[in-house]
């Protein structure tokens, strides 16, 4: 029998000594969490340098389990609309000083 094994997007402390698994969000705002089919893939979506393990979905449904997650999305695409540069809005109108008498 294969065993499938997911590139799973973790985080960790800066000396390394922690790791948790990163989750993210469904559109609906519902929490997720992620596999990747290859470690190329993960680095296509998320950059080359953010932190992975090894997990199969066995595992990572028991991580996932206690945290009230119950949603794997393999191999996800970016889905958030484009980030534009906001304009700059105009300066505000001089406004008139009142006077005290």
């Amino acid at each position: 029998m294969a065993r499938d094994v997911w590139h799973v997007p973790v985080t960790t402390t800066g000396t390394g000594s922690t790791t948790a698994l990163r989750l993210f969000r469904l559109r609906d705002g519902r929490r997720c969490a992620v596999g990747f089919s290859s470690p190329q893939a993960l680095a296509a979506l998320l950059g080359p340098d953010q932190a992975r393990t090894e997990l199969g979905e066995p595992a990572l449904r028991e991580l996932i389990a206690p945290l009230g997650v119950d949603t794997l999305v393999l191999d996800p695409r970016l889905v958030a609309p484009p980030v534009t540069t906001p304009a700059v809005p105009p300066a505000p109108a001089p406004t008139a000083q009142l006077q005290h008498r």
